[in-house]
């Protein structure tokens, strides 16, 4: 541990490329008589470099862009594969892994070694690899590069360890799975087809061994002709040929016939008595029109064939084979043929692939498939077969994060510890009825509840309005509370005024949630420039929603008349907000109405979060309000602050009145550090001026922040996280006199045209070229796309707002309430906040707050505030502990608000009054001592990048900045004396999705949405990444391999196998020979297979190995006990027997026997 006592007087203005400003150094105010000096600091920090590390924790959702599928039977485990090289593992609720391939290939085919722990990949780069699954974080073992062929269906049969891959050459080879190397034995195509064939075959698409004798292995060529190669005798048993394109091959478990799927939709059933012609062909959705002709179907992609033991009819089920002329208004379908019952299931997206659960691994056994797997492009269901009526089991994974687009995250963790039994019980009743009432099929591994593990709570947005709480506990997810927010406005009708232009958009868009666990209090910004206040209640209710409007449009003008020339800023009078009639003089037919309407009746709420209150910004001349970019709220204080590129707007939530209403100019009050033109609140006329104009000793320092950008435009709008410059468009050309705005929105024309959500962030970013400078450089592209255009064209937007105990000015001797402000252009504003105390003065005496005249200067646009006492503790913003307001009254005991207070001075006794403020912009992070304002450490985050993310966070009982940047560096510094304590490259490429969606937060985590279906959490915590072991899920359960089935004797006898089939005989080395070195590589993994098997996955396997072990042995002990048993019962009756047998014919004579 390392002391640190600074006293640094002047320190920002000693700071290369700080910037200096008067009330920025500790010289230029003299403390207080109770206030503390630089002198009086002295913090202990505890945090050193060796408390942090990055790790990936977990990956919750689907999939993204999933490509295959695989089941292990006997250990229940489920994996797929996806088109980026991941791998994704599920078994038991909290058994879910994510892997992943570091070529980045995608997936073709995934084949499990069933009841061995391991998993063979076939990825697009033409590689197997090896995985193996018996460690909580699964590695790869061995790796072959084929290098003159092309994967294209791979097949391992049950309890061998040779595995057959055909290509795209139409040869087949085998793989030693065991060495990875590749046999010398090869099936080449022009030794599988008749000489007199002239065509090629086609690639692989099928390979399978008959159930009925292993040595016969069926080949399937995509130009439909079909194989059975004798293994032994190395030669064809038969050649099927069909006219149409094989895609999928299935066996009767009796090996006597097998079924195809075509490319016309047909289905064909060959028997191997007579392979001359199918004995069976069906067009399962294809009808005989009039003229005779058979509809024209599409392709049946898939069909599996299995028996049953309760049914003497076996299941086809398969996917597509729709005819053409149904398909176009049909949604993706999978059919279910039982006998004569035909069930077609409509999918809501389109099949990736199936598979069928059955109860044996032995593919020559009776199957009895009790499920069917279906993965979707978007989903992924498991259908019971067992009820008539095919119901769907409840999918315990969090598979629908993405059910509309993602585009923001919270992420909350150590939350009260009520919180989450009370949203799970109040979301219960919100889910979805009809499940089928059996376990989840997906059983397999083990997972336990941690020991360290705390309440978390995840919060994510969505395009259509949608906002999802989610369990984030013990690193598993699941869903708690679903709350709707469309459902406070009216639906927009077509035709109706600007509503119909919003009909195909998405204007309920979450842009940005503030949530006080404490208070339950709930905030939501909308991309449609509307906040939505909820409060937390278990008892349904049934009330009207109180809608406020603001006026927040604000403009520098051409020609400045002595009257427009005074600052205006419309103080607490609710009526100056009031919404202008429509049509009045100078206004368009848009101009002082909201995007939305409110719903102006009762609403009946369930219970849960019931929306109290909905501030709207106005349409202004013709033009829509610009996006929110910043927000907080504060349930001691009753107040609510959102701003944007235009001003500040403050609302008392309790007297449900528009307190502050100011354009960002008019927060400085007379202490602004620029001279700029003259701001006026705009007037309702069309105005051909410009954005906000800076003096010419500006330009140069606007040149300067050019180099870091601070605002994005995708699809013409903003997304930046930090900041929102209102001009969208082509820059502004240098030199070239100002004229009207180019980039003008027609009149009534919506803000955006499409939700940006997080999801999709990244469609700006360059996909054609994938050079390495590209790769580094594409993020910084998309955000510095219209960079040229900041230097005289942005309106400085306010980014970042803070409600707290603190000092408004530097003579102030107690902390009050107060609202700090930081800009776009990298300023500080301190608005101090009178709140009447008592209770009743408070809903009925006005609340009064304005500029103090305090102005912090830093570079780069204002990302974050936080609050230290002179201990370095964090201090918590105040609170009021909930109440529920729809719950009874008595009479007795009148409710009043319960007020939690944090205030500096009595978190510290030691140092008196006064705390430290950590103030972190997108390129500095200051500290600064309150109320003197001497800035007691500064540090230069970065200089070639800029900051995306940067929180105040508690890790090892200490706090810290946890910071991210755009070049995907993690960073974090101590506090405060902000000592780099950690810098790690994580991303090398970062995309406008994850600038979104970074978040950071306690206990050392943080999350991002690493796809547009799928969030990543990872910790940059020494003490989780060591604990993580303990807190994944084991995949592989020892489990005895189930015995196969005893046949009968005359089945035995005249159906069985005639003879034992050796593979190790004819493909190993002393018979087959080796391969040809060209035509695979064989890469080791860092483990050999030897050492797979021995690999436990911690103690706890060991343990299980022994206890099974000493079970079976038990038992065998127990069988030989009761044999030996019954083997002397048998002898004792034998010896009965022969004992009265011989006294019964010792008497007679020999011609009497």
């Amino acid at each position: 541990m390392k002391k640190f006592r600074k006293v640094l007087d002047g320190l920002s203005s000693s700071s290369p490329g700080g910037v200096a400003s008067p009330s920025c150094g500790s010289a230029a105010g003299t403390p207080t008589a109770h206030a503390p000096t630089p002198q009086d600091i002295h913090v202990q920090e505890t945090l050193v470099s060796e408390n942090f590390h990055i790790c990936k924790t977990v990956r919750h959702g689907f999939p993204y862009q999933p490509t295959c599928l695989a089941f292990d039977p006997v250990q229940k485990i489920l994996a797929i594969g996806s088109r980026t090289g991941g791998i994704r593992i599920l078994g038991r609720p909290g058994v879910d892994c994510y892997s992943q391939h570091e070529s980045g290939a995608a997936v073709l085919q995934l084949q499990f070694l069933i009841n061995e722990g391991a998993l063979v990949t076939a990825c697009a780069d033409d590689t197997l690899h090896l995985w193996n699954l018996r460690q909580r974080r699964p590695a790869i073992l061995h790796s072959l590069k084929f290098n003159r062929e092309r994967i294209t269906f791979c097949h391992l049969p049950f309890q061998s360890k040779w595995l057959y891959v055909g290509t795209e050459r139409g040869n087949t080879h085998i793989v030693n799975i065991e060495s990875f190397v590749l046999s010398g034995y090869v099936i080449m195509w022009n030794k599988a087809i008749e000489l007199a064939t002239k065509a090629h075959p086609g690639p692989v698409v099928h390979l399978s061994d008959s159930p009925k004798d292993e040595g016969k292995l069926l080949i399937g060529f995509e130009s439909g002709t079909v194989v059975q190669w004798d293994l032994r005798a190395k030669k064809v048993d038969f050649r099927i040929y069909y006219d149409e394109a094989i895609h999928s091959v299935s066996w009767h478990h009796e090996g006597k016939q097998f079924m195809c799927s075509h490319s016309d939709g047909s289905l064909t059933m060959w028997n191997l008595r007579n392979t001359a012609r199918p004995i069976q062909i069906t067009y399962p959705h294809g009808k005989i029109l009039k003229d005779g002709r058979k509809e024209s179907c599409k392709p049946i992609l898939k069909v599996e064939y299995k028996t049953s033991r309760n049914s003497s009819e076996p299941y086809v089920i398969f996917s597509g084979g729709l005819s053409y002329d149904k398909s176009g208004g049909r949604r993706p379908t999978l059919t279910i043929m039982h006998g004569k019952a035909i069930t077609v299931l409509e999918m809501d997206h389109p099949i990736v692939e199936f598979l069928v659960l059955c109860d044996t691994p032995y593919s020559n056994e009776v199957q009895d498939p009790y499920a069917v797997v279906v993965l979707l492009e978007k989903d992924f269901i498991v259908v019971d077969l067992t009820q008539s009526n095919f119901p769907i089991f409840e999918n315990p994974y969090p598979m629908d994060i993405h059910e509309s687009p993602v585009t923001c995250t919270a992420y909350f963790a150590e939350c009260p510890p009520d919180i989450i039994p009370i949203l799970y019980s109040i979301g219960a009743k919100q889910k979805k009825t009809g499940y089928s009432h059996k376990e989840w099929p997906v059983s397999g591994g083990t997972w336990t509840l941690g020991s360290q593990t705390y309440p978390e709570i995840i919060v994510t947005g969505h395009a259509d309005g949608t906002v999802k709480f989610w369990d984030a506990s013990a690193i598993t997810l699941q869903m708690l509370y679903k709350l709707k927010t469309s459902k406070v406005f009216e639906k927009p009708k077509v035709g109706e005024g600007r509503a119909g232009e919003l009909v195909e958009e998405d204007p309920y868009a979450v842009q940005m949630v503030s949530w006080c666990p404490h208070s339950r209090l709930f905030c939501v910004v909308g991309i449609s420039a509307h906040v939505i206040l909820y409060r937390f209640s278990k008892h349904d209710a049934n009330t009207q929603i109180v809608s406020l409007e603001v006026r927040l449009q604000f403009d520098s003008e051409d020609v400045i008349s002595p009257s427009e020339a005074e600052n205006n800023p419309c103080f607490s009078d609710p009526s100056s907000h009031s919404p202008q009639p429509p049509g009045s003089p100078g206004s368009g037919t848009q101009d002082s109405l909201p995007c939305l309407k409110v719903k102006n009746r009762p609403v009946r709420m369930p219970p849960g979060y019931q929306a109290e209150l909905v501030v709207q910004l106005q349409w202004v001349d013709g033009e829509p309000p610009q996006q929110i970019t910043s927000l907080d709220i504060n349930s001691a204080y009753g107040l609510l602050a959102f701003g944007n590129c235009n001003g500040l707007t403050v609302v008392d939530f309790l007297q449900k009145t528009i307190l502050m209403c100011m354009g960002t100019l008019d927060l400085y009050g007379a202490a602004d550090p620029y001279q700029r033109l003259t701001r006026s609140p705009r007037k309702n006329r069309q105005s051909t001026s410009g954005l906000t104009e800076l003096s010419d000793n500006q330009v140069s320092m606007d040149m300067e922040r050019s180099k870091s950008p601070t605002s994005d435009h995708v699809n013409g709008h903003c997304t930046s996280p930090t900041s929102q410059p209102c001009s969208v468009g082509k820059p502004r050309i240098t030199g070239v006199p100002e004229g009207p705005r180019l980039t003008r929105r027609g009149p009534g024309r919506p803000p955006f045209r499409k939700a940006q959500s997080a999801a999709c962030m990244e469609i700006s970013l360059p996909v054609s070229s994938h050079t390495e400078e590209s790769r580094e450089n594409s993020f910084s592209r998309s955000r510095s796309s219209s960079v040229s255009s900041i230097d005289r064209d942005t309106k400085e937007s306010v980014t970042t707002l803070q409600f707290g105990e603190s000092y408004g000015r530097k003579g102030d001797a107690l902390p009050t309430a107060c609202l700090w402000v930081g800009t776009s252009l990298g300023v500080v504003l301190l608005l101090p906040i009178s709140i009447p105390t008592e209770e009743e003065e408070r809903m009925e005496e006005p609340i009064t707050m304005g500029p103090s005249g305090t102005v912090l200067m830093l570079k780069g646009s204002v990302l974050r505030f936080a609050f230290l006492d002179c201990g370095g503790a964090l201090i918590q913003s105040p609170y009021e502990v909930w109440r529920d307001p729809n719950g009874p009254e008595d009479p007795d005991r009148p409710r009043r608000r319960k007020l939690v207070n944090f205030s500096p001075s009595s978190s510290q006794e030691a140092c008196s009054d006064g705390h430290l403020a950590v103030v972190c912009s997108e390129k500095q992070a200051k500290v600064i001592l309150m109320p003197t304002q001497a800035v007691l450490f500064t540090h230069n985050i970065t200089e070639s990048s800029f900051l995306l993310r940067a929180d105040v966070v508690s890790v090892c009982n200490s706090v810290c900045l946890a910071c991210f940047c755009a070049n995907g560096h993690i960073m974090t510094l101590s506090l405060p004396s902000l000592r780099p304590l950690m810098d790690i490259n994580y991303l090398p490429l970062t995309d406008l999705r994850i600038a979104r969606t970074f978040v950071f937060t306690n206990g050392g985590q943080a999350l991002y949405l690493s796809s547009p279906t799928e969030i990543q959490r990872l910790t940059y915590s020494q003490e989780m990444t060591d604990n993580l072991q303990d807190m994944l899920g084991e995949l592989f359960t020892p489990i005895e391999t189930p015995e196969a089935q005893n046949k009968g004797f005359l089945k035995g006898f005249f159906g069985g196998n005639a003879q034992t089939f050796d593979r190790e005989e004819l493909f190993g080395e002393a018979a087959a020979g080796k391969a040809s070195r060209s035509l695979a590589q064989h890469i080791p993994g860092p483990m050999g297979l030897e050492n797979m098997k021995t690999a436990a996955g911690g103690v706890v396997g060991d343990l299980a190995r022994a206890r099974i072990a000493l079970d079976q042995r038990g038992e065998r002990l127990g069988e030989l006990e009761e044999r030996t048993a019954l083997m002397m019962n048998s002898a004792e009756t034998f010896s009965t027997h022969a004992h009265q047998v011989m006294l019964k014919q010792k008497d007679k004579k020999w011609y009497q026997l």
